[in-house]
């Protein structure tokens, strides 16, 4: 089973479309429903010896399977950087100007201002004669590129107007040209955003016990500040509930909804039921048998050109290069397996992955799919109220939906020339040991046969056997460890009361305009 760190990384490039963020929140919830059997993490088999990319492919279907029902502890961390998109800025031949009708006069400028430097390195005027070629050329060049900026402005309304090729081409795709500007915002976005950011997570997957942990931490360090935000997270199999640390949550909702709210979420859970009774009985159990199904057949029908070995010891030579600090867990490993999807690839394979999962589902439980002219036909439908039937029905309809559609969009568009690499390490019985995922993002100045460079996101995930000793917690009390009646808040029994709160005329402004559009649902 997937963590939803893995979850969502692996997601990244598709999550331009807009269905994404509902498909996972979906499969994520009806996951929690229910739990597999479990063996030991210690289990494995000894790796193989051959180095095809059929034996990688089969080595690597092997252990994904058998890790589904292993108990396990891991600690993933993801680095975000843009140093190729800073790099290829700067290789590609950019403007001057960040504005197309100041480009001729800001293009003389910083010739001039050039031709000016020259001259004081020669200890000499700029307008000594011995300059006078260089001052004319720089004139003539500034009177043709306005003449053929008037002109081209001017054919935006005259067919008949031409303008030279050369500046025609120039002006046509000027907004898509690399400008100066362009290459300080990336660099400001490396140097106080991106270098200073770090996301982790921490936990442990127990599907024997019926549970899963998860503390999800971000931490910003420049060189005057600080600032950490974590949130725990609790996941019980067996009751289909989650729990979220509410401390994290008690600021907002005190000031936005509930101004009685006061302490009483201090080193508190919120539990959050994940099945309101609604769902058809087995829904849970159906929904992880439908995804590991999918899985297993979109996996066996990639290609097997995707998949290779790689030598631990080349790690540090691919580009772009990955972060210093994952590379020596990653180089420990004796047996590396690479698989390299491109954008088209790697969206085909979700659509068929969403498709198996769709068919199997609806099949199973027809009351679950509905025709979307009828769910529009009334709003005071079953499909409007705030069930855990009428959330999967809605999400199936937009997974329908998304299906139908035409995959040649402009969003899919985006995805070109973008590659995404999973790397996976093995110890010497053929344990994996850790799993990192490489998502690249594109760029503007990224050219057709360069594949590198946007904005790049390596994940790395380690996986090694519980230890007894460890908190899941270690920032929590050691009393609230795991979620019970008396250290939780009852998310459904806590909405109840809200709800009567504002019907009694309370409540904040912001509040009264959200429950007056929830009450009207109720009617």
């Amino acid at each position: 089973m997937k963590t939803v760190q893995q979850a969502i990384v692996g997601r990244l490039p598709s999550m331009l479309k807009s269905h994404t963020l509902f498909t996972s929140a979906f499969i994520t919830g009806a996951l929690l429903l229910t739990g597999c059997q479990s063996t030991s993490l210690g289990q494995s088999t000894a790796i193989t010896a051959q180095q095809t990319p059929t034996a990688a492919k089969t080595a690597l279907a092997t252990a994904l399977q058998k890790q589904r029902r292993q108990s396990f502890s891991y600690h993933g961390n993801i680095e975000i950087n843009n140093d190729q998109q800073i790099a290829n800025a700067k290789e590609e031949k950019s403007v001057t100007s960040g504005y197309i009708d100041d480009y001729c006069e800001d293009t003389h400028d910083q010739a001039y201002a050039d031709l000016i430097s020259q001259a004081d390195t020669q200890n000499k005027d700029v307008l000594d004669t011995e300059y006078d070629a260089q001052r004319t050329t720089l004139k003539d060049s500034y009177l043709e590129c306005s003449d053929a900026y008037e002109a081209w402005v001017d054919s935006q309304y005259d067919s008949d107007i031409t303008v030279p090729a050369s500046y025609q081409q120039l002006f046509d795709n000027y907004d898509e040209q690399s400008k100066p500007v362009d290459v300080k915002k990336a660099k400001l976005l490396d140097a106080y955003l991106l270098k200073p950011l770090s996301i982790n997570s921490q936990g442990v997957y127990q599907p024997m016990a019926g549970k899963a942990t998860m503390l999800a931490s971000v931490q910003y360090q420049a060189r005057n500040h600080y600032s950490s935000i974590n949130q725990p997270i609790y996941i019980d199999f067996k009751n289909g509930d989650i729990y979220l640390w509410a401390d994290n949550f008690a600021m907002f909702n005190s000031d936005l909804l509930d101004d009685k709210l006061g302490t009483k979420w201090r080193n508190k859970w919120l539990k959050i039921a994940i099945d309101d009774g609604t769902l058809p009985k087995g829904f849970g159990s159906e929904v992880i048998k439908s995804h590991f199904e999918a899985l297993d057949r979109t996996f066996e029908a990639a290609p097997v050109s995707q998949f290779d070995y790689v030598a631990p010891n080349t790690l540090a030579s691919l580009s772009p290069k990955l972060p210093e600090h994952q590379l020596p867990v990653m180089q420990a490993s004796a047996q590396v397996i690479r698989r390299v999807q491109s954008a088209e690839s790697y969206e085909q394979f979700y659509q068929d992955y969403m498709q198996i999962f769709y068919d199997r589902i609806s099949k199973q439980y027809p009351e679950l799919v509905q025709d979307s002219d009828a769910s529009d036909e009334s709003s005071d439908t079953e499909t409007d109220k705030l069930t855990s039937k009428a959330l999967v029905q809605q999400v199936l309809a937009m997974l329908k939906d998304n299906m139908n559609k035409d995959t040649e969009t402009d969003e899919s568009e985006l995805l070109d020339n973008t590659t995404v690499q999973e790397l996976y390490g093995f110890d010497k019985r053929g344990q994996l040991k850790w799993q990192h995922s490489r998502s690249e993002f594109p760029s503007k100045y990224q050219s057709a046969d360069n594949k590198s460079g946007g904005i790049v996101m390596d994940a790395l995930q380690q996986y090694s056997s519980i230890s007894s000793k460890d908190m899941a917690f270690p920032n929590l009390p050691s009393d609230v460890q795991v979620p019970n009646a008396s250290n939780s808040i009852d998310a459904r029994q806590y909405g109840r009361e809200l709800m009567q709160y504002y019907r009694d005329g309370n409540g904040t402004t912001i509040g009264k305009m959200v429950f007056d559009r929830l009450l009207m649902t109720e009617r």
